[in-house]
């Protein structure tokens, strides 16, 4: 049996990227395929692979302006050589053609974010001006509807959390059975605070980012933020002399810096969030918008300490909650908590899903 993998684009390594790594460990014989390919920004197991990139690949740099084409890109790739087809997707992954034999797995993080959950904000907030937003408004629909298309040449959907198990259903009016995404859990470690907190986040507008960097000016705390985007220099000015932007950051400088965090910042909503997973496994808890994946992770009073609405005075009061209640959190619970999402059981319900076609 030939296998392949496609995944929406290689240019990083986040969790998306994880879960690729995790595949090709499942089937070390597979082909990669993707619209967008850097191979200095991914791992030496992604580098190792046979990897084919689109006809977009030469524009990789602009590919946040590319998606219009991202569907014609993808429906180009040839994949008639095989059989099993496994797309890892949070953008147009799954609409990639194979033949009418072949089984199509879709592990999805997501449905497209900013043409289904988040459209309006998209939209109306972040888009920029009005010719942006007049023209984002304008292909949106074409691009809603070749989603929705696509979702039919799937076999099998998979979601990542029941949050985008209930998103699959929504958008696509499809059933999915839900794998939580593998995190390496026992690599992670506990060490004393340095008394500051933590965003591991990439720098886009949905991630509200804004939220915990305007709390913690205002209030004197420290903050540390890991990850590189778009809106870098938006937040950077909105910062006070206490926040530190670290841009990316490698595997073994990331897990020092949870180890030392007082708690993760999680101001937005995740789809699921294998952040959170990785800050329970150093010891350290979750101070997050009370939505999305991030509720199936943490759990309220010790691990969790949730607000309900994406407002500075809901954080800053549920940074006051985490802060009476701090001396009272052991790293122990939180690490087994943390166990739940481990390599070997992401390995496991794959291996029992892919044996079972």
């Amino acid at each position: 049996m030939r296998a392949a993998i496609v995944h929406y684009w290689l240019l990083q390594m986040r969790g998306g990227e994880k879960v690729v790594e995790a595949l090709c460990r499942l089937l070390p014989e597979a082909d990669l395929f993707t619209l967008f390919y850097d191979p200095g920004s991914v791992s030496p197991l992604i580098r190792s692979r046979h990897v084919t990139a689109s006809f977009l690949n030469p524009l990789r740099r602009h590919y946040r302006s590319l998606l219009p084409l991202m569907p014609m890109a993808l429906e180009h790739l040839d994949l008639r050589a095989y059989d099993l087809v496994i797309s890892s997707e949070s953008g147009p992954a799954k609409g990639v053609l194979t033949r009418s034999s072949a089984r199509h797995i879709c592990y999805c993080h997501t449905p497209m974010r900013y043409l289904w959950d988040l459209y309006p904000d998209y939209l109306h907030e972040w888009t920029g001006s009005r010719l942006k937003r007049a023209a984002f408004a304008a292909f949106s629909n074409y691009l809603r509807l070749w989603d929705l298309a696509s979702a039919a040449r799937v076999d099998q959907f998979l979601a990542n959390s029941a949050n985008v198990q209930r998103r699959i259903l929504k958008a696509y009016r499809r059933d999915s059975t839900i794998v939580h995404p593998p995190v390496d859990v026992d690599t992670f470690y506990w060490r004393p605070h340095q008394d500051y907190y933590l965003a591991v986040s990439e720098l886009v507008p949905y991630k509200r980012l804004h939220l915990a960097i305007a709390v913690c000016s205002r209030t004197g705390r420290r903050l540390r933020i890991a990850g590189v985007g778009p809106e870098y220099r938006n937040l950077k000015r909105a910062a006070g002399p206490g926040v530190e932007f670290l841009g990316r950051v490698s595997d073994s400088d990331l897990r020092e810096l949870y180890a030392h965090s007082r708690a993760l910042v999680q101001p937005g909503e995740e789809d699921f969030g294998m952040a959170a997973v990785e800050s329970l496994a150093s010891g350290k808890p979750v101070i997050a918008l009370g939505r999305g994946g991030v509720l199936e992770i943490a759990t309220a009073p010790l691990s969790g300490f949730f607000f309900s609405e994406p407002s500075e005075d809901a954080l800053e009061a549920a940074f006051r909650q985490f802060e009476l209640s701090e001396s009272s959190i052991a790293s122990g619970p939180l690490q087994t908590c943390a166990s739940r999402f481990s390599q070997a059981a992401f390995a496991a319900n794959m291996t029992r899903i892919l044996q079972s076609g």
